[in-house]
């Protein structure tokens, strides 16, 4: 990542990594491929460090393809079921709305008022979230301001991913709402 603050850039997170827990996705999803080049980036390290500040549970991240649909992250997602059911705790962190070219033109010019799309979007995420309706969110693409909200997949994508790995009867409840400008910071539970 690039463009932030330079005390982002000096974070140190060292939680152990989970090498036995990466083996088993790459032996559900054979056609996943696994590296130990990266460490984690700002998907992760941000959340974890508030959540389990000692670093002492064992951590894999996982990278989102940008040249495969939503459908598809949705499937894979779907496959890694039995890791959920295991007792690993999976995190969906990014933005429900992230659209880093138009928020720059406010953030730069200190105006923090949303646009009005920006919370029209989020609104409608978050209708379909209390409907349970998951296959509208896979296709947010077709929603008249899917591809505004989300013009790249990278944050919308942890998403679909939490969505997948939703058992029919859990509950989902909405832990934090904030918008800012092209910029969702929409949390919710599952479970």
């Amino acid at each position: 990542y690039y463009g932030f603050p330079e005390e982002y850039y000096k974070v140190y997170y060292k939680a152990k990594g989970s090498p036995d827990i990466a083996r088993e996705v790459k032996k559900i999803v054979p056609s996943v491929s696994e590296t130990t080049d990266w460490g984690l980036d700002h998907g992760a390290w941000p959340m974890l460090k508030h959540m389990f500040p000692k670093a002492d549970v064992p951590v894999f991240e996982m990278s989102i393809d940008y040249y495969q649909s939503a459908q598809y992250h949705f499937d894979l997602a779907k496959q890694l079921k039995p890791l959920r059911d295991k007792g690993v705790l999976v995190i969906g962190s990014g933005a429900v709305v992230h659209n880093i070219k138009e928020a720059g033109k406010r953030f730069f010019n200190g105006n923090m008022t949303p646009y009005g799309w920006d919370i029209e979007f989020d609104k409608w995420i978050k209708q379909q979230l209390d409907k349970r309706d998951v296959q509208s969110i896979v296709n947010y693409e077709k929603q008249k301001l899917g591809l505004m909200a989300a013009p790249t997949p990278d944050h919308y994508v942890p998403l679909i991913y939490s969505l997948a790995l939703m058992d029919e009867n859990e509950n989902i409840e909405h832990t934090f709402e904030e918008l800012l400008p092209a910029f969702s910071n929409r949390g919710f539970r599952i479970g």
